[in-house]
């Protein structure tokens, strides 16, 4: 479930698809323990390397879950007015067309 923009902990980014920096102080403290965890796994692990990398594919798979839940919708967006941009070689005038 996604929020309204002005309730998202995450804000959809401006450019691309995702999410940007946190917003609101529930977002940070989320990246604050995903931060603070992967250091904390990887001393935990003591050189068991499946572990840490289920241990990191875990906590990412969290992290992507709390964003689509706690997020504003991902979607594609470039800018303001949210419209992917032009192909130059096939918009009105292609950089190597004669007018």
């Amino acid at each position: 479930m996604s929020l309204p923009r002005n309730e998202a902990w995450f804000p959809a980014k401006r450019y691309g698809w995702g999410w940007g920096l946190p917003q609101r102080w529930q977002g940070w403290l989320v990246l604050l323990v995903f931060v603070a965890g992967i250091p904390c796994g990887a001393l935990l692990a003591r050189s068991r390397l499946n572990f840490i990398l289920a241990y990191l594919l875990a906590m990412s798979v969290g992290l992507l879950l709390i964003c689509l839940w706690k997020g504003e919708s991902p979607r594609w967006r470039w800018g303001k007015n949210d419209d992917p941009p032009s192909d130059p070689t096939t918009g009105p005038n292609p950089p190597n067309s004669t007018p």
